[in-house]
């Protein structure tokens, strides 16, 4: 049964994944548009974990149309393209490429007039793969905020709070520069409830945040004093005068941004999977957030009492969940949030017969690693030892424990990113 609900789970997670094809969505949305033969010239630009591949989908639909383009695009990415740049840039971490790539895609939309279309293309990533720190911060001080941000443990959100108020064109200061063209921002959601600030840190959308906000992330987390003497000051001073566009901005009247795929279209497509294999199937929700260890116990005790009581679903049962959980740094180990969640599920799973647990991402990597995420059930930690699960877990090392398991999701990079999708499979008593 185990090697059974192994197959089933990968086949459904790889269904949820073929949802989020970002070149199907762009290509459709492209070929939905009527206006494109009004415009001078059309620049491509943009950023993401998705982007290479989105960039790839628009240079089939527009061809020559395309003027120029510059697309930040995460190490590794396989994406061929001939007329629109793909800059290899760091990730999670940002890097002097990226900063290179930003300046290049301000060149752009600099240079692009009233009578040009700029087509941003975004998706998860777009935060760290565009970075261009608001003078005076340089990139080494962003890079140490962001460390601070990730080891801390705040969500997305919060991030980009404060990333969008050191930017020079997060938080709608990219459509700023590119004013007064056209702007059409085609974007894969990775944040929960698809916020066009939150997505990439908004470049093009009217940004709801302010300084105090980011201050206050700040303050939440004891970061006021630790973050770089730069970025601080940048937040207290910051004055109405140098705030990001907000919503009724009339630049916004020539933006329209259009979220093209999201992981709420993909759990519908896991679901959908695991009902064609003979599961009940329960969708959760899309909006999962919160410590990884808490979310990954709450789904442990779902399938628990399911496996006891066939409650809230009789067995044969799919659950599908999805969302972007956070992990508090305990330890100096290797995983990421979907591995540690799997392990952490693995751990109240323990004795459980004919029950599994997948977590991976989207995108194909979890955190630093080459791995999606990880399968656990109710015998893992008995074939690792309690006490080794124990341990890893408390190191934040899931990556070497799964892979001593052979229990680890490699997928390599899947070209799309809608977040995380979380699998609790359920099956018939023995």
């Amino acid at each position: 049964m185990r090697r059974t609900l192994r197959r089933d789970a990968l086949a459904i997670f790889k269904a949820g994944v073929a949802a989020a094809n970002p070149a199907a969505m762009v290509e459709a949305a492209l070929r939905s548009r009527k206006d494109l033969n009004s415009y001078q010239r059309i620049f491509v630009v943009g950023a993401g974990k998705a982007s290479g591949t989105m960039a790839r989908a628009a240079e089939r639909v527009l061809g020559r149309k395309i003027a120029a383009g510059c697309v930040a695009v995460k190490d590794g990415d396989p994406a061929k393209t001939k007329r629109i740049e793909l800059r290899p840039c760091g990730h999670p971490l940002p890097d002097e490429r990226g900063v290179a790539a930003a300046e290049r895609i301000v060149e752009l939309c600099e240079g692009a007039g009233a009578g040009d279309l700029v087509i941003c293309l975004l998706s998860g990533g777009a935060s760290a793969l565009l970075p261009a720190p608001a003078a005076p911060i340089t990139l080494a001080e962003k890079q140490e905020t962001t460390k601070l941000l990730l080891a801390c443990g705040a969500t997305i959100h919060q991030m980009n709070a404060v990333r969008k108020h050191i930017s020079a064109v997060k938080g709608g200061r990219l459509a700023k520069v590119a004013a007064p063209a056209h702007i059409l921002s085609l974007i894969l959601s990775d944040v929960v409830g698809d916020q066009l600030d939150v997505i990439g840190s908004g470049p093009t959308a009217p940004d709801a945040s302010a300084f105090a906000d980011a201050l206050a992330v700040l303050d939440r987390f004891g970061l006021r004093k630790r973050v770089p003497r730069s970025v601080r000051e940048k937040l207290e001073r910051g004055s109405a005068a140098d705030e990001t566009p907000k919503p009724g901005d009339p630049l916004f009247s020539r933006v329209d941004n259009a979220i093209v795929g999201s992981n709420q279209k993909s759990l519908e497509a896991a679901a959908a999977a695991a009902k064609a294999l003979g599961y009940r199937t329960l969708i959760l929700a899309s909006t999962i957030e919160g410590e990884t260890r808490d979310v990954a116990r709450l789904h442990a005790a779902i399938a628990r009492q399911i496996r006891v009581s066939g409650q809230p679903v009789r067995p044969p049962v799919c659950i599908v969940s999805g969302g972007e959980t956070t992990v508090t740094i305990r330890g100096e180990g290797k995983g990421g949030r979907n591995q540690e969640f799997a392990l952490a599920a693995a751990l109240d799973l323990t004795g459980l017969k004919d029950v599994l647990v997948l977590s991976a991402g989207t995108d194909g990597t979890d955190g630093p690693t080459d791995a999606a995420g990880a399968v656990a059930d109710g015998e893992t930690c008995a074939r690792a030892g309690m006490d080794a699960a124990q341990a890893a877990l408390a190191k934040n090392d899931s990556y070497p424990f799964f892979e001593s398991l052979g229990d680890l999701v490699k997928t390599g990079p899947t070209g799309t990113n809608v977040m995380d999708l979380h699998l609790v499979l359920v099956g018939r008593p023995s």
